[in-house]
C-alpha cells in the first residue's frame, strides 16, 4: 500500500509537474481524514489528521499520499482531492465491497459488526471526480459520501434486496478480536488470506460519520440513496 499509494502518487505528481498538466484530481479517501481513539461526531474536510492506533495502514498511506499532492501544489501543480467513503457498486467478485455483498447474498456472513460508516454509490463517486475537475478549488478536499449507516442496516438492506435472511448475530468487539486472531494465525500457517483481521474488527466496531455538505454546496454533487444502489446491484448479479 505504501508503494502504490504513496510512492505512486509521488510519481504521478512529479510527472504532472514535468508535463505541465492543467489540472489533476487525486482520489483520496475518508480514511485520510484520520480517526482518533475517541468519537468526534460527524467529520468533514476540516478534520485534521491525528496519529492514532485507530488509523489503519491504508489510512496512513492515503494521508501520506495527500501530503504528496500538497507538496505538488506548493511546487505549482493545480490539483484537487476527493475523499470517497465506502464505495458500493456492481464491482468484481472477490474485490472491495463486492465481497461483503456476495457474503450476505450467499448467507456466508455469520454476524454483523456493531459500528457504522459512510456509504456512496460508485456512479456518484465518478460524477464527483468530474465536478471536482471542473469546479473544485485548488488544494481543496471534497468528501463524496451519500449516507451514514450502521453495519446492521447496510447488511440488512443487502439481504432484503437479494431476498435472503440476514445474519442474526451481532459481532461484539471482544468476540471479533478472538476470531480474527485465530484466523490471522491460521492464515499465516496455511498461507491464505483471513476473512477478518483484528484491524478490520476494530474499525467495524466503531461508528464513523461524514458530511457531504461541501461537495453538495460547492460542486453541486448529488448522491443516490443506498437503497437505489442495492437495487442496481441486485439487478446486475441476481
Amino acid at each position: 500500500m505504501m508503494r502504490v499509494n504513496v510512492d505512486g502518487t509521488r510519481n504521478v505528481v512529479d510527472a504532472a509537474l514535468h508535463a505541465g498538466v492543467k489540472r489533476m484530481v487525486h482520489t483520496s479517501s475518508i480514511a485520510a481524514l484520520g480517526r482518533a481513539d475517541w468519537s468526534e461526531g460527524v467529520m468533514d474536510e476540516n478534520s485534521e489528521w491525528q496519529d492514532s492506533p485507530a488509523n489503519t495502514v491504508y489510512g496512513v498511506s492515503k494521508h501520506k499520499a495527500e501530503l504528496e499532492v500538497f507538496r505538488g501544489i506548493a511546487e505549482g501543480l493545480d490539483a484537487v482531492m476527493v475523499n470517497p467513503s465506502m464505495i458500493f457498486g456492481v464491482g468484481r467478485p472477490g474485490e472491495n465491497t463486492r465481497q461483503l455483498v456476495d457474503q450476505v447474498r450467499r448467507r456466508q456472513l455469520p454476524a454483523a459488526p456493531t459500528g457504522g460508516n459512510g456509504v456512496v454509490d460508485v456512479l456518484d463517486v465518478a460524477g464527483g471526480h468530474l465536478r471536482a475537475m471542473d469546479e473544485g478549488g485548488t488544494g481543496e478536499r471534497y468528501i463524496l459520501s451519500g449516507e451514514n449507516l450502521s453495519w446492521r442496516t447496510i447488511i440488512d438492506m443487502i439481504a432484503e434486496g437479494f431476498g435472503v435472511r440476514p445474519p442474526r448475530l451481532q459481532l461484539s468487539l471482544p468476540l471479533g478480536m478472538v476470531l480474527a486472531t485465530v484466523m490471522e494465525a491460521s492464515g499465516r500457517l496455511f498461507r491464505f488470506r483471513p476473512l477478518i483481521t483484528r484491524e478490520a474488527v476494530t474499525q467495524a466496531s466503531r461508528t464513523f460519520e461524514y458530511s457531504n455538505k461541501k461537495a453538495v454546496d460547492e460542486l453541486a454533487c448529488t448522491f443516490r440513496p443506498f437503497q437505489e444502489t442495492i437495487e442496481r446491484i441486485v439487478r446486475a448479479i441476481g
